[in-house]
């Protein structure tokens, strides 16, 4: 990741959780939230294929409430760190057997914020006190997220 798109993501950390990470966990980040969005697109490409559909619409995302809300409150940090250009490229687009139409496929940068958003958040909750985010936080909020995700 460049140094400026680190620059931004660590005061989206910071605006979204109130923590600090660091540069060597960027790629630990970038590959565990690209999963995610894979494993829920993976569920919108079976839903699709339930509705006899070979196209994913943004409805077959297994989107809940919580990442909902966590959508939207990227929304409102994102105006001020302005990550959207860099999450344009930094959103996987994995091959799957079903395309993605233009609304699922301009959503993927919002899932991405979202997902980050909820993981920021994970931190504080697992750590109150906690200001840095150090490889053992990293993996304890990971097992929690592919519980739930």
């Amino acid at each position: 990741m460049p140094v400026m798109g680190f620059t931004k993501f660590e005061r989206f950390f910071r605006a979204a959780g109130g923590v600090t990470i660091d540069r060597d966990d960027a790629k630990r980040y970038l590959d565990f939230v690209n999963d995610a969005i894979y494993d829920l697109l993976l569920m919108g490409q079976a839903a699709a294929r339930a509705n006899v559909r070979d196209i994913v619409e943004p409805w077959d995302l297994p989107v809940t409430k919580g990442l909902q809300e966590s959508m939207h409150t990227f929304d409102r940090i994102e105006e001020e760190v302005e990550l959207g250009p860099i999450l344009e490229s930094l959103a996987a687009r994995p091959p799957l057997d079903y395309a993605l139409s233009e609304e699922t496929q301009a959503r993927l940068p919002r899932l991405f914020g979202g997902i980050s958003v909820a993981l920021a958040r994970t931190f504080k909750l697992l750590d109150a006190d906690k200001k840095a985010v150090h490889s053992e936080e990293w993996e304890r909020a990971f097992s929690i997220f592919r519980l739930l995700i």
